[in-house]
């Protein structure tokens, strides 16, 4: 992760001290981040969790693909480019599913229905914010 990306802010001080924003739609897409930037975490991502609370987003880089094998719940799985750059969305995805996406280099793990309540789609744009 030497290369510079959007999500270099989160590297600099704890992930729940930034708030990930959509551009288009100036609405926030997750309000509290949990990094998983190490082996360890990406592996372990949401496994053995009953759910997501609501603004709550696990971000695993670098990815480009996530499986759902052992979940215990739907989540929806935003993909993005080095750049923030939406690049596949998809959501309320159920367990057992495997999903990807050429170009991806961020997953971003969230509760079902979190991508369009923020009206989070592909080709849109993602950036760091400091929490309020």
């Amino acid at each position: 992760m030497s290369r510079p990306h959007f999500l270099q802010p989160l590297l600099r001080g704890p992930a729940e001290s930034q708030v990930l924003w959509n551009t288009r739609t100036g609405l926030p897409v997750a309000t509290r981040l949990e990094a998983a930037f190490d082996s360890a975490t990406r592996r372990k991502g949401l496994l053995g969790r009953d759910g997501l609370e609501p603004g709550v987003a696990l971000v695993i880089v670098p990815t480009n693909l996530v499986h759902t094998f052992s979940m215990r719940f739907p989540i929806d799985i935003c993909f993005a480019s080095r750049h923030g750059k939406v690049v596949k969305v998809r959501t309320a995805v159920p367990r057992r599913r495997i999903a990807g996406a050429f170009g991806g280099y961020a997953v971003i793990e969230l509760a079902a229905g979190q991508l369009e309540a923020s009206g989070t789609r592909e080709g849109d744009q993602l950036d760091l914010r400091p929490a309020p």
